[in-house]
């Protein structure tokens, strides 16, 4: 096996291999190519509510977790399926072109059902053997460091996605299948990096009961206050956000093209900033970034809101809205599995994590089939409100805009005991902001003479 150091760095990479798989699967490329195979808004809103829907295998997961000695066996045998299962389903339309679009959409969807629900199955496994594994000292950091190669991973595989979109000339009916098995490679990689970490046995438990099992998280007061936050978080998240590159395709008309690029570009923000948000959390705990984080979140759904309806326009409006957002949307996602690795005691680790996010996906799930079934609804429905045109997209995103503001009730809720007040967070961040607009004026009055200097035409010594 290999030492903690080398483990850390493979432990990195191999998330990174994972991201690109993640990324490659469920981009906008996913989302036009169900529209390809005749998707409408109710199938573009089950695809995107499969991720949070199939939390509930968590659940699952935690109390298989009970009963194993190692996780790594289980956990590798059911990834790899899942890291490949959904090849032939998106060659299949090549392979038997005589069954219907109809069919294959909802075949696509079936696949994605299981490739998501395995995921799930396998994250609290896996997310209970780092927090068995790692150090605490300095997690937060660390798992901020890794969220920032990552989050560079997400800018290079959806650019690769984009690139390969526009200029291999062969639809996306075509390209899908063939990003599909790059990201499969990519993925059975991940899992191949995983052999030589070690791996500590699982702590076993004196509940003998399963019921026992799945009550104690609700019976712990940090985590039941952590649970109905990540609720009502999924529920104001997943009215607005699965439709974001639907709407930009079809109402705003963006192409493929640049919605990947979009995303592509948006996830740089959370690549130059997850490696602060990490210390952050380290040093003021895992509450006062998730309050920080989710008071701005209504930001996004408000600059998708004012949009003018001019791809080009909209492209470069979007661009730092949706970079400031991945920013906020890393940390936290660093927040949330720091809070779970170091608040879940080891005897029952799996089963926390497990109940800390999944009631939470099936309440995201429900929220977006459902609205996407209102999307589906109010298509070729608009109106005029003090001279601003809205349809669907628009109620969904205002529903939302209100939902994540009603959130900020919640996550103040949270039970930490060793974190730090959240307003002294804000008052870090805007003083650190305020020191670097500071050396960056200085920088400018700095080298202000200096050009004045260049540009001055040399004197004649002899007058």
């Amino acid at each position: 096996m290999w030492p903690l150091r080398t483990a850390q760095t493979a432990i990195v990479i191999a998330g990174c291999l994972g991201t690109a798989f993640l990324q490659i699967i469920t981009s906008a490329a996913a989302v036009q190519y169900t529209r390809a195979l005749g998707g409408s808004g109710l199938h573009v809103g089950i695809l995107n509510a499969l991720p949070s829907g199939m939390l509930f295998m968590q659940l699952l997961a935690g109390m298989a977790a009970s009963r194993l000695r190692y996780r790594r066996p289980l956990w590798f045998g059911l990834s790899l399926i899942q890291r490949t299962m959904l090849v032939p389903f998106v060659f299949g339309p090549w392979w038997w072109s005589g069954a219907s679009d109809a069919a294959w959409v909802w075949l696509f969807l079936l696949a994605n059902m299981f490739v998501h629900g395995l995921a799930q199955f396998g994250h609290p496994l896996w997310l209970s053997w780092m927090g068995d594994y790692l150090p605490r000292d300095g997690l937060s950091a660390y798992w901020g460091r890794r969220q920032s190669w990552m989050n560079w991973t997400i800018v290079a595989s959806l650019m690769t996605c984009a690139v390969y979109v526009m200029f291999s000339g062969i639809g996306i009916r075509a390209s899908f299948p063939h990003l599909c098995l790059l990201a499969s490679i990519f993925g059975v990689v991940d899992l191949l990096l995983h052999l030589r970490v070690e791996e500590p046995p699982v702590t076993r438990m004196k509940l003998t009961s399963f019921r026992e099992i799945f009550i104690e998280p609700l019976k712990h007061k940090g985590f039941r206050s952590f649970i109905g936050y990540a609720c009502m978080w999924h529920f104001a998240a997943m009215i607005g956000a699965p439709f974001i590159s639907l709407y930009l395709l079809q109402h705003i008309g963006m192409s493929l093209f640049q919605v990947l690029l979009l995303w592509s570009l948006s996830a740089v923000g959370g690549a130059l900033t997850a490696g602060r948000l990490g210390r952050f959390a380290e040093r003021f705990g895992s509450r006062p970034l998730l309050v920080f984080c989710t008071v701005l979140k209504p930001l996004n759904m408000l600059s998708l809101l004012v949009l003018p309806r001019d791809p080009e326009a909209a492209f470069w409006i979007l661009m730092p809205a949706f970079m400031f957002d991945a920013a906020l949307n890393v940390g936290i996602q660093i927040a949330q599995d720091g809070f779970l690795m170091k608040q879940s005691p080891a005897r029952n680790r799996a089963m926390f994590i497990a109940s800390g996010m999944a009631l939470a996906g099936l309440v995201g799930c429900a929220t977006s089939v459902g609205c996407g079934a209102v999307l589906a609804g109010l298509q070729g429905w608009s109106t005029e409100i003090l001279g601003c045109s809205v349809n669907g997209f628009h109620c969904l995103f205002w529903a939302s805009l209100v939902a994540r503001l009603a959130t900020v009730r919640w996550v103040c809720r949270i039970d930490e005991p060793q974190a730090i007040d959240h307003r002294v967070l804000a008052l870090r961040i805007f003083r650190l902001s305020s020191r670097m607009q500071f050396r960056l004026r200085r920088r400018r009055t700095l080298a202000s003479p200096a050009r004045l200097l260049a540009a001055s035409p040399p004197t004649d010594r002899a007058a």
